[in-house]
């Protein structure tokens, strides 16, 4: 993956049990605030040494930013104690989440400019909060919406979709299953073709019940077929023949069963023709896994922050050290975002002619002019406070789609994507270096 899509402050917001020593669920779609476990004065002492306390902060990058490997996309500054109690919960919150939004949002890259993607997945979830999460943070990431009718319900959106093999069934035949249907959802009438033969049986059929709908004056205007199963390249072609020259060009053509990002690109290599896609599977169960990791940059010794390192054989396990910021750089002349750049707290940074090097491969270097700094990372605790407004799912959608266009195509593309820098400033790197060859020495002696 060249990109991750951040996602996972919004769902269960813990406020911490190395805080107060509960344990709390935020709803953030309805605002409800709910407590649903207390740790025990015993407990109290043996996670968190007696020293339960309100005083943490948090910073992360808001939800539906593009976010690249080896980058702080959220910060804990906290007891060490309180710190440390919290790490399962962040890194359960973010790699799921992430997981369902990066996997749908690279299914809605890869389809074509005006092709939308509805989400399918609730049935190949790991459990109903895993079903409610993936419907929820897919939409998130760009889906038009969902067939999962609770996760819809919290959104105050109306649950989207077509009909079940199991109904057409359930008629004598195929045809009278399609009038059936048909008059019941005449303002929503996609057909699914495939239940016994997409071009003998289906598309006939589908074809036969709008044509029930245009004689008896009832709307056309909200018409398509689904195919499931089969050559999807070879049938999608074959129905769009079908449908225009039976006088239904403004029939849809949606296409369904497995899809993925690299299935999609074939679809359109291979000439199909569609409007609608139905994803499920790989947004629920996406392929490939987060990997985000919790680890300590900084020590705080007699009131100093002391930068802290992890060294490892693996480079790009090398951990970037010290409690720092993290900026995006955007070319002023095109818009695009060129490079993301970690500092020192509190260095002053050169808005002209910037050096910026890999803090995996020092020999990684380059010089940027002409371009705007904005910092990632927002405030989402102040000592122990939530004081960060969540926007809305929808809100968080738009921002995404927003924050996508601001990436060079190369890097958005599904195969052999483009590697986004992630970069330092000399004075960050230069820390790195120092603190490696500070733990070399203490090894040689």
């Amino acid at each position: 993956r060249a990109y991750g899509t951040k996602n996972g402050i919004n769902g269960k917001l813990y406020s911490l049990p190395g805080y107060t020593g509960d344990v709390w669920e935020f709803n953030p779609l309805t605002g409800e605030l709910k407590k649903y476990y207390s740790l025990s004065e015993k407990e109290k002492v043996h996670y968190a040494g007696g020293a339960i306390a309100p005083n943490g902060d948090i910073y992360a990058i808001p939800d539906g930013t593009p976010v690249f490997p080896n980058e702080p996309v959220l910060t804990v500054k906290a007891p060490l104690n309180q710190a440390q109690i919290i790490e399962t919960a962040i890194l359960c919150m973010l790699n799921g989440a992430m997981e369902h939004a990066t996997g749908a949002r690279r299914i809605v890259e890869a389809a074509p400019e005006g092709v939308t993607v509805m989400e399918f997945g609730a049935r190949r979830a790991d459990g109903e909060g895993a079903a409610i999460d993936s419907s929820i943070y897919g939409i998130m990431a760009g889906c038009i919406g969902t067939s999962n009718v609770m996760a819809a319900d919290m959104l105050n959106m109306k649950a989207i979709g077509t009909m079940a093999h199991s109904f057409i069934e359930s008629f004598d035949t195929e045809l009278e299953a399609f009038i059936t249907f048909a008059k019941i959802n005449p303002n929503n009438c996609m057909l699914l073709v495939d239940t016994y033969d997409t071009l003998r049986s289906g598309i006939p059929n589908a074809i036969r019940a709008f044509e029930y709908l245009r004689d008896n004056g009832m709307n056309i205007n909200n018409i398509g077929i689904r195919i499931d199963s089969g050559d999807l390249a070879y049938l999608s072609k074959k129905a769009r023949k079908m449908l225009d020259e039976a006088g239904f060009s403004q029939a849809k053509i949606c296409l369904s069963n497995g899809l993925n990002a690299n299935t999609i690109e074939s679809l359109i290599s291979q000439g199909a023709k569609f409007d609608v896609l139905g994803v499920g599977d790989n947004i629920s169960k996406p392929e490939g896994r987060m990997g985000c990791v919790y680890k300590e940059v900084a020590l705080d010794v007699d009131g100093k922050l002391i930068p802290k390192i992890k060294v490892s054989e693996d480079a790009i396990k090398i951990t970037n050290p010290g409690f720092k910021k993290l900026y995006r750089a955007y070319d002023n002349a095109s818009g695009y975002a060129i490079a993301d750049i970690l500092t020192l707290q509190g260095e002053k940074i050169s808005r002209e002619n910037l050096l910026i090097v890999s803090p995996v491969d020092y020999l990684k270097s380059k010089t940027i002019d002409n371009f705007t700094l904005v910092e990632l990372q927002k405030e989402i605790f102040k000592d122990g406070k939530l004081v960060y407004e969540d926007p809305s799912i929808i809100e968080k959608k738009e921002y995404c789609d927003k924050q996508m266009k601001t990436l060079y195509p190369e890097v958005r593309r599904i195969n052999m994507p483009h590697i986004y820098p992630v970069s330092g400033t000399e004075n960050y790197i230069e820390l790195k270096r120092k603190l490696i060859l500070e733990h070399k020495n203490k090894i040689k002696k």
